[in-house]
C-alpha cells in the first residue's frame, strides 16, 4: 500500500472518529494517553513516572473500550492494576522513611517489610569479623551477641549498617545468636533497586544511619567523660 493510501486511510479513521461523541471522546483519551506517554520520557524519578503510566492506561484503555480494539482493552487493562499497585507501594515507602526521619526512628523497623525473615538458633553465627556485608539486618527477636566486644543487643534493632555503607564493605565484629532469634535481612540487591525506585529512599537511609552513628558518639563520649572524670574529695569527719 501506497504511503498516499494509508494516508487517506488515516484521514477518513480520523474524520469517522470526529463525526460522533464517543468518538470524540475516545480520541481525545488516546491523544492524552499519548502525551502522558511523551512526558515520561523526560521523567527520571519513579513515583512521577508511575503515575503518567497510570494516566497513560486509563486514556488508552477508555480509547479500546470506545474504539473497540480488544488487544488495546487487555494490555492496558493488564498493565493499569500493575501500575497502581507499583505507584501505591512507593509512596507508602516514601511515606515510611519520611515518618522514620521526622521522628528520629534509627531502630530501622520501616525497612521490615522490604526485608527477608530468618529464624536462628541459639549458637548460629551470622557474619565473622572481615566478612563481606552483604547484608543489613534488623533483629525481630532474641538476643545477639557482638563476639569481640562481648555486648549483648535486644530485639527491635537495626544492625551490620557500618560495614554495608563502609568503602571496604568489611564486618568490623562477629554477630551470633545468643538466643533463638528471628531476623530480618535486606540484600544489596533489594536495597538498590529501591533506591532507583525512589531516590529520596537512599537519602534518608543515609540520614538514619549517620543519626546512628552520631548517637553512638555520643554516648561514647559520655562514657569517656564518665570514666575520666576525678573523684569527688572525701570529707574528713
Amino acid at each position: 500500500m501506497s504511503t498516499l493510501g494509508l494516508i487517506n486511510i488515516a484521514a477518513a479513521t480520523l474524520s469517522a472518529s470526529l463525526a460522533t461523541p464517543t468518538g470524540i471522546v475516545a480520541l481525545v483519551s488516546a491523544l492524552a494517553a499519548l502525551g502522558f506517554v511523551v512526558v515520561s520520557s523526560f521523567v527520571k524519578t519513579m513515583i512521577p513516572l508511575r503515575c503518567l503510566a497510570v494516566g497513560g492506561n486509563l486514556g488508552f484503555l477508555l480509547y479500546g473500550v470506545l474504539h473497540p480494539a480488544l488487544i488495546m482493552v487487555v494490555m492496558h487493562g493488564l498493565l493499569l492494576p500493575i501500575n497502581l499497585y507499583r505507584t501505591a507501594e512507593m509512596i507508602r515507602l516514601t511515606r515510611r522513611v519520611s515518618a522514620a526521619a521526622a521522628a528520629a526512628d534509627l531502630s530501622g523497623v520501616w525497612l521490615k517489610p522490604y526485608m527477608r525473615s530468618r529464624k536462628l538458633k541459639a549458637g548460629h553465627v551470622l557474619f565473622n569479623k572481615g566478612d563481606t556485608a552483604d547484608h543489613l539486618y534488623f533483629l525481630a527477636a532474641g538476643k545477639i551477641e557482638f563476639v569481640e566486644i562481648g555486648v549483648l543487643m535486644d530485639e527491635g534493632r537495626l544492625f551490620g549498617e557500618i560495614a554495608f555503607f563502609a568503602p571496604d564493605k568489611r564486618r568490623s565484629l562477629s554477630a551470633r545468636c545468643a538466643t533463638d532469634c528471628t531476623v530480618l535481612r535486606i540484600d544489596e540487591t533489594t536495597f538498590r533497586q529501591l533506591y532507583f525506585q525512589n531516590p529520596a529512599f537512599g537519602f534518608q537511609v543515609v540520614s538514619l544511619v549517620t543519626g546512628r552513628l552520631m548517637a553512638d558518639l555520643h554516648r561514647l563520649e559520655h562514657q569517656v567523660e564518665t570514666l575520666t572524670r576525678p573523684a569527688a574529695p572525701q570529707q574528713v569527719a
